[in-house]
């Protein structure tokens, strides 16, 4: 789901929108060939400055995801298929850890930590 970006997380906000938008495509709700929200509707969904959505988009594009049609818009140019079984273990793992009351950035920590070390 796009949604504002958190101005004071510590997170540039071009890498929030990447992050967001990044996440919309593995999730499959933008597939590809999806057009993704005009810049200015962008602008407006994410409460940033126009050249902080265009740097955003510049990085998906040149990173693969999406591709611009000039004139028309950007869209979606690859799916990253992600197993459905590692997604539903993965929220599986993130109720168990809200339930134990671990927040975000602790769970953050966790996981970076078991990834280095496995």
């Amino acid at each position: 789901m796009l949604r504002k970006v958190d101005k004071h997380s510590g997170i540039p906000a071009y890498l929030q929108i990447v992050n967001m938008i990044k996440s919309e495509i593995l999730l499959g709700n933008l597939q590809k060939g999806s057009q993704l929200p005009s810049i200015r509707d962008l602008q407006l969904i994410f409460d940033v400055n126009i050249n902080t959505v265009i740097k955003a988009l510049e990085k998906l594009k040149n990173e693969g995801y999406i591709e611009a049609e000039q004139g028309i818009g950007y869209f979606v140019k690859k799916d990253i298929d992600i197993n459905k079984e590692v997604i539903d273990i993965i929220k599986e793992c993130v109720l168990k850890l809200k339930n134990s009351r671990i927040d975000y950035y602790t769970a953050m920590l966790i996981f970076e930590e078991a990834w280095k070390n496995e």
